[in-house]
């Protein structure tokens, strides 16, 4: 497998984007990508998307973008994997240059969320879950979540209050960033009195709908090295996935991600690193249970104990494990 590297980068605003379509969403993201490297044509064009389908009415989307962004007559996909969609098409794009299929690509995420009232978007949202066990019988995802989290609370003894600290680390970091959809700071008693969603989880609990894209430009070392222009192209170390049973009550043990846990240590086996050689974890905190499952199954906290490193403040920018450093999913 070859070396592959990151030679371009372009991202959108996070937010209720009225103005602007699916298309010319992530056409504000891959331009500016494309400017970034210094490049204008590419072998091939990757974009993660779940919703397209459901919410925008537009499949085929790889191609929409293509077009539209100038790219006509490229390979183009659309790489569905849920609310890892844009992670998967980065994978689908670093496995096209690593095995020497293509020496340039450009890898997108976007989705278009707000044209849709909550209801349907909440409804397009379950379809990630087992349709014929979960969805059918009306869970949600914040339902799903809702149910881990009780879980949580009850196996571990902790307070609901405690799970405070990673919004309001998320929503400290996204003030700095300016793409961020909150970018104001909010305290634990703003936590503590935010409306309930599905009990245990509250609004500071969740994640928002909205809209935005990202993409980066993908290439081989000696395409990096030929774009370098004084800069320095970064690597990447390492790419892995794992899966788990999609329903959450035929999982072994629905406290322990079993797919994160799979895929980081593979990505760290792959790398050559252990935990204590990364210096920032981003992790998927669509509700805040989920960040402190996810610093459990990725090695960062013993069983039950993720929460207490957020209230430790580990998960600071200046603390041991630093997550959501531009805002996270929830802000």
């Amino acid at each position: 497998m070859r070396p592959v590297y990151i030679v371009g980068i372009g991202q959108t605003p996070v937010g209720e984007q009225w103005e602007r379509s699916l298309r010319h969403i992530a056409h504000d993201a891959v331009i500016p990508a494309l400017r970034d490297a210094g490049v204008e044509r590419v072998d091939a064009l990757y974009v993660g998307n779940m919703l397209s389908g459901e919410l925008v009415g537009q499949e085929h989307v790889g191609a929409l973008v293509a077009d539209f962004v100038g790219l006509r007559g490229i390979e183009a996909y659309k790489i569905e994997a849920a609310c890892g969609s844009g992670g998967a098409a980065l994978r689908t794009g670093y496995m096209a240059v690593a095995g020497g299929l293509h020496d340039v690509v450009v890898v997108a995420g976007v989705e278009k969320m707000t044209d849709t009232i909550g209801k349907d978007t909440t409804a397009g949202l379950a379809m990630a879950a087992d349709q014929e066990f979960e969805a059918a019988e009306g869970v949600s995802f914040v339902a799903l979540n809702a149910l881990l989290m009780r879980r949580y609370m009850y196996e571990f003894d902790v307070p609901h209050a405690a799970f405070g600290h990673f919004a309001v680390n998320a929503h400290h970091n996204a003030a700095g960033n300016p793409n961020a959809m909150f970018k104001s700071p909010i305290s634990l008693e703003t936590y503590r009195k935010a409306t309930m969603i599905a009990d245990p989880i509250n609004l500071m609990d969740s994640s928002p709908i909205c809209d935005g894209a990202a993409a980066v430009v993908l290439a081989s070392e000696p395409v990096a090295r030929a774009l370098r222009n004084g800069r320095r192209p970064v690597r990447i170390a390492a790419s892995s996935v794992g899966t788990d049973s999609l329903a959450v009550h035929d999982r072994r043990d629905p406290m322990k991600l079993e797919a994160a846990w799979i895929s980081s240590h593979k990505a760290y086996q792959q790398a050559g690193v252990t935990i204590d050689d990364i210096d920032l974890f981003e992790l998927h905190d669509a509700f805040t249970i989920m960040a402190a499952l996810s610093l459990e199954a990725c090695g960062y906290a013993e069983r039950g104990r993720g929460v207490w490193l957020a209230e430790e403040g580990e998960i600071t920018i200046e603390g041991r494990v630093p997550v959501a450093t531009m805002g996270g999913l929830k802000a």
